[in-house]
């Protein structure tokens, strides 16, 4: 009797845990993190971002918009310099705070490049001239450049850069001369210094001084100069924006012998350069998915021409022109972490985003140094997303976004990130396992300031960053709130994929 009334309460035990976690799959998707196998692995240095070379000389760059977004062309057909660009002196890279900011995102590649680069002299020695000579927009010191390498040092990074190839650069035929670019190469070594890659140019693509049969002539040149000078820096080609006919031709006439696919993405212009989009569609699914049809571009056209190389997104951000008005609030950190998350299932290596610290899209607000959502998203991202790439066994739905990582420096753990778009529905997942959420939201979606788990997120008095905690969470269904963006860490998952 006892042993049959012993048999009894297990059965009943077992009964109740299935009703209860058939209770909790109607609530939510089922979910289980320790079966999710390995998709790929990024970078060490996948999350990475820019700071644009105007930024380094001082220059103009594209104008914040202040308090209030630019108003009606008012039949003008374009808008004038003066509501393009502001001046900005060199960044002070040697700035406390946004060292601390950016070390806090190592190990990551600083990109100091950008369409100003293409046109920027480099003396060859201490005394830089008063004016740039003919064929060049401005000028890049010793000084600013040695300045550079001691911020990558400082925070953790690895410098990519690309090269001069204006007119000043150019023999009487019109062939690129690489004397300029030795000369920052042969600087930096001289520094005890590397360029972990370079591009040849930015954006060749955009580039009125050169054709396709023009351009794969000089890059010839530039990747011989490479192999002889630098060979321990990767080529990365071509670093080409949007999906055209010129893009492609460009990858085809430079021919093979490039160390990764590079391209450069932006789902639209920003209002400054008179594009129309409306923040009301910032969360919709086709803004989301845009950056899905770029590097599906590229993509094939790396199969077709350099099968099997890495490919790096090397510049991005919410909108090109230097972001909208919402590119500095919370509405934008949707389309940050999102596209991190589509771009490593999808096998992109490395993600630049445009920029650090300049104009509306900087991680960084450049005139108080003050963290935007999109740094607190990066920080999380950073600190709680391995380099291995999980499936997490159910695709991209209207409102509903998930995303695995292995869980960095958890061995077994794996980390999900949760996208929910929807601005009046909550989500659910069903987990067996206890987890952690780290879940990022906003009073409104246009704000400056993000909150975590309730909790605003700002620096400490001292400028130093705050201690993150998630939340715990128990085993069963996790609700998430509309328009919200939640990490959620399963520390003791147990995926064998991630023991090490």
């Amino acid at each position: 009797m006892l042993e049959f009334g012993h048999a009894r309460q297990l059965l009943l035990v077992c009964i109740i845990s299935a009703l209860l976690f058939a209770s909790a799959h109607a609530e939510g998707l089922a979910i289980t993190p320790a079966n999710m196998p390995r998709i790929g692995t990024i970078d060490q240095r996948f999350q990475s971002y820019n700071v644009e070379m105007v930024e380094v000389t001082g220059g103009n760059f594209w104008k914040p918009y202040g308090e209030k977004p630019l108003g009606p062309l008012e039949g003008k057909p374009v808008r004038t310099a003066s509501d393009l660009y502001a001046y900005r002196p060199p960044i002070d890279l040697t700035n406390a705070r946004l060292r601390r900011l950016a070390a806090a995102l190592a190990p990551a590649y600083l990109r100091v490049s950008g369409t100003w680069a293409n046109a920027t002299y480099f003396p060859d020695s201490d005394d830089a001239p008063l004016a740039p000579p003919a064929g060049f927009d401005g000028i890049l010191t010793h000084r600013q450049w040695s300045g550079v390498i001691d911020f990558a040092k400082a925070v953790g990074a690895r410098i990519v850069t690309s090269f001069a190839t204006s007119r000043g650069t150019r023999d009487a035929t019109g062939a690129w001369a690489p004397d300029q670019a030795r000369r920052l190469l042969a600087y930096t070594r001289s520094l005890g210094s590397s360029i972990a890659a370079a591009e040849f140019m930015n954006e060749p693509n955009l580039a009125a001084i050169i054709d396709a049969t023009a351009y794969g002539r000089d890059f010839r040149n530039f990747r011989m100069l490479m192999k002889q000078t630098a060979p321990e820096t990767m080529i990365l080609g071509h670093g080409t924006v949007g999906e055209t006919a010129a893009a492609s031709d460009l990858f085809a006439a430079s021919g093979p012998g490039i160390d990764a696919v590079s391209y450069h993405y932006y789902g639209a212009l920003s209002a400054r350069c008179t594009g129309t989009n409306a923040p009301q569609a910032a969360r919709s699914e086709e803004w989301l998915s845009r950056t899905d049809r770029t590097f599906a571009f590229y993509r094939a056209i790396r199969d077709r021409l350099e099968p099997d190389k890495p490919i790096w997104l090397t510049e991005t951000g919410e909108a090109a022109c230097g972001g909208n008005p919402w590119a500095s609030t919370f509405l934008d950190t949707f389309r940050y972490l999102d596209q991190l998350g589509r771009l490593a299932k999808a096998g992109v290596q490395v993600v630049m985003h445009n920029t650090l610290a300049a104009s509306d899209y900087g991680l960084v607000d450049e005139r108080t140094l003050t963290p935007r959502p999109n740094y607190w998203g990066a920080l999380l991202w950073r600190r709680l997303m391995g380099t291995t790439v999980l499936d997490p066994g159910m695709p991209v739905r209207a409102g509903l976004h998930v995303y695995a990582h292995c869980q960095r420096v958890t061995p077994g753990g794996v980390t999900l990130l949760v996208i929910n778009t929807d601005l009046s529905s909550s989500q659910a997942l069903a987990l067996p396992t206890a987890s952690e959420r780290y879940t990022l939201d906003a009073a409104t979606l246009q704000d400056a300031a993000v909150r975590l788990d309730g909790n605003s997120l700002a620096l400490e008095p001292d400028d130093e960053l705050p201690r993150i905690h998630g939340a715990p969470a128990d085993a069963g269904v996790v609700k998430f709130a509309p328009a919200t963006i939640t990490f959620l860490t399963v520390p003791t998952a147990g995926n064998k994929v991630c023991q090490n």
